[in-house]
């Protein structure tokens, strides 16, 4: 038991210790105090709930290295969601880690549910799930993410060129105005855009580089990199 046995425990009944039914006074006395005692029981859960919840961010936060405002924003969140009774029913660490996910996308720092799953206890459909839940609760106004915004962590991991750099985001750029990006992973594009634009560059990056560096399967870059190749060319012709 988490407080060793410790805690108050008063009884339902309205009788005193040798099974005497209390007076009138007495009973709203003893209804009084289980309400307090109720009370104070919520809060101490409550608590604990917090203490495990925010320890969970700290960690997580820690491991993918995210600034102190981007902790903040989370807890605030999760705090939120004890508040509104949110949490009821669902796993501390699940709930914990789409606030903190929910958080880098409202710091519009550009990471994947992928990174928050692995760190977390919990998998990645679950904080998905969690993420829509806190989104549609509080209402969250959540621009969708840029596919440009990988392309400076793709293109360091990848150690590419300028050239090829600024040439991923050109085609991106021209993804985007054809409304080609609509409804497709933006990690996705952004690692085919690196692997065409390095393809364009005369620069020697395979398929396999691409996907390890941006944990996108090898069968979205391909997909999307013809993709994109086809709408930048009709945009340079």
């Amino acid at each position: 038991m988490h407080d060793k046995g410790l805690s108050t425990n008063i009884g339902w009944q309205d009788k005193d210790a040798y099974g005497e039914r209390l007076s009138s006074r007495k009973r709203t006395q003893m209804q009084r105090l289980r309400t307090w005692d109720e009370r104070f029981r919520a809060k101490d859960a409550q608590e604990r709930n917090l203490k495990q919840a925010f320890g969970e961010i700290d960690r997580m936060a820690s491991a993918l290295d995210l600034s102190e405002p981007v902790r903040e924003t989370a807890g605030v969140l999760y705090r939120r969601a004890v508040e509104e009774e949110l949490v009821i029913g669902r796993s501390i660490e699940g709930m914990a880690t789409a606030a903190l996910y929910a958080s880098v996308r409202q710091h519009g720092a550009p990471r994947r549910v992928t990174e928050f799953a692995e760190v977390s206890r919990v998998s990645k459909k679950r904080v998905q799930r969690a993420y829509l839940y806190l989104k549609k609760e509080f209402e969250l106004a959540i621009e969708p993410e840029d596919p440009t915004q990988y392309i400076p962590q793709y293109a360091s991991s990848l150690e590419i060129s300028d050239e090829a750099e600024h040439l991923a985001r050109e085609i991106l750029d021209v993804a985007k105005r054809d409304k080609i990006h609509s409804g497709r992973s933006p990690a996705g594009l952004a690692a085919a855009a690196i692997y065409a634009a390095a393809n364009l560059t005369n620069e020697k990056l395979t398929q396999d580089a691409v996907s390890t560096a941006a944990d996108v399967c090898r069968v979205t870059i391909r997909d999307r990199y013809q993709e994109l190749l086809d709408v930048y060319a009709d945009h340079e012709g």
